[in-house]
């Protein structure tokens, strides 16, 4: 049954769309939008690490072959034909001004060079016109049949959004680049958005980006409540959608002030008290909001609402202790990483800890696997839950190889940076999956779709 709130779907601008239709309040055109917006920013965060050295051109080129390929796929799939190009176009160039900005700062803080203003209604020209055009030819090969479900796919763009920025921010910690930048929600001076793309160069780099892409978590996770707002009839889920506003904002202010320590507009480095203890929070939040973000991608799902209900699965109430007990044995895992990350204590009981949880994730991933042959979904959680388990035990050998006796971070190669960062990141992907493993479980429903 669709809510009242169904009723009163603003339609002017994202279209249209029957009660329904997995198009209703702009799901398209969101999902893609943003989408787009996301595998860009990637682009562009691994294009320009330092060390990289990406040509500019280059650069500029993958940027426009990404707004021509979603309008492909905008045209192919959501049968609004060049229409849908340009909408999600027009919502990908909308979000990228939270970047754009980094190519208008001049030398002084927040001046904006004149000349660069070109950037903003070029962007939007370019990125509509491809957007257009590759919606068109998609339009072309496109076939009859039932649209995806976009809300769920906007759900599952909002938690990739969430990973990456769980990845960069291990890629800070990694480098002790968390204090690069020493002022909060400033940037040196600037407003964080302003701040020039040339002064963006070692430690600052990364720090920067990553509160760039917190910019984009945060905006993606409210535009994804209001949305489920305006198109879920379920109070339960739009509750836990004001939660996870909430628990981005929490995390967002978390974040500056592990920097300043305390709220204040000051840039002098003297004014700030970093707090140490505050960064572990902050990366272990960071993991928990993941997991309330695969929630929401999971209870957004077509298999979660148009599963076939039974009577009774006999084995289902050992897997909810089961998935009950090994999800907060994974926090305490990832709690006392991040004390070791960060203090360069809790080793040993990192490591001692690890053979117990490899163990409960495979024997939980196995379980989930084999003796659930009707439920697609368990499977296939516990198909990835046992992969990256497998994954997660040779990095962290390959992360304890990589730093043990190294003191200095900058005594580190590249290739253990990366590992302990994939460490900390596959790390992520466990809690997510467990989660999802979890909710399924408890699903007294059948769906092999």
């Amino acid at each position: 049954m669709v809510g009242m709130a169904n009723k009163i779907a603003p339609t002017a601008i994202l279209g249209e769309g029957g009660r329904d239709s997995p198009t209703r309040g702009g799901a398209d055109i969101l999902a893609i939008g943003f989408g787009v917006s996301l595998v860009q920013w990637a682009i562009g965060f691994f294009c320009r690490l330092p060390g990289a050295g990406v040509p500019s051109p280059i650069l500029l080129a993958l940027f426009l072959v990404c707004w021509a390929m979603a309008g492909y796929i905008a045209g192919n799939l959501t049968h609004r034909g060049w229409k849908a190009g340009l909408l999600t176009s027009l919502v990908s160039a909308t979000i990228n001004l939270l970047v754009l900005g980094s190519f208008l700062g001049g030398d002084d803080p927040n001046q904006i060079v004149p000349s660069a203003l070109i950037w903003i209604p070029g962007s939007y020209f370019a990125a509509m016109l491809l957007g257009s055009v590759g919606a068109w030819f998609g339009s072309l090969t496109a076939k009859p049949g039932p649209c995806p479900n976009w809300t769920a796919t906007f759900s599952v763009v909002a938690a990739a959004a969430t990973f990456l920025l769980i990845a960069v921010g291990g890629l800070v910690t990694s480098k002790e680049a968390g204090l690069a930048v020493t002022d909060w929600p400033n940037s040196f001076g600037y407003n964080m958005f302003l701040y020039p793309l040339s002064r963006m160069t070692g430690g600052v780099y990364y720090e920067h980006s990553h509160r760039l892409l917190g910019a984009l978590v945060g905006l993606t996770t409210v535009v994804l409540a209001l949305h489920l707002f305006v198109v879920d009839d379920r109070r339960w889920l739009k509750a836990l959608a004001v939660i996870a506003i909430m628990a981005v904002i929490v995390q967002g202010v978390m974040g500056g002030l592990r920097v300043t320590g305390s709220p204040t507009l000051s840039e002098a480095v003297e004014d700030m008290s970093p707090n140490l203890a505050l960064a572990v929070v902050h990366g272990v939040f960071a993991q928990i909001f993941l997991g309330l973000m695969a929630a929401i991608a999971v209870f957004c799902s077509t298999g979660w609402r148009t599963g076939t209900p039974v009577e009774k699965i006999p084995p289902r109430s050992t897997d909810i202790v089961l998935t009950s007990l090994f999800v907060p044995l994974l926090l305490v895992q990832i709690t006392v990483g991040a004390l070791q990350r960060h203090y360069e204590i809790g080793l040993l009981a990192h490591v001692s800890l690890a053979a117990p949880v490899a163990f409960a994730a495979i024997g939980v991933g196995m379980r989930a696997w084999g003796v659930y042959p009707e439920q697609t979904q368990l499977r296939r959680f516990g198909l990835v839950l046992i992969w990256a388990t497998g994954a997660q035990v040779l990095l962290g050998f390959g992360a304890l190889i990589a730093t043990t006796g190294m003191m200095e971070i900058d005594d580190l190669s590249l290739s253990a940076i990366l590992i302990a960062t994939a460490h900390q990141a596959t790390g992520a992907v466990l809690l997510a999956t467990s989660v999802g493993l979890a909710l399924w479980v408890r699903r007294k429903t059948v769906n092999s779709s």
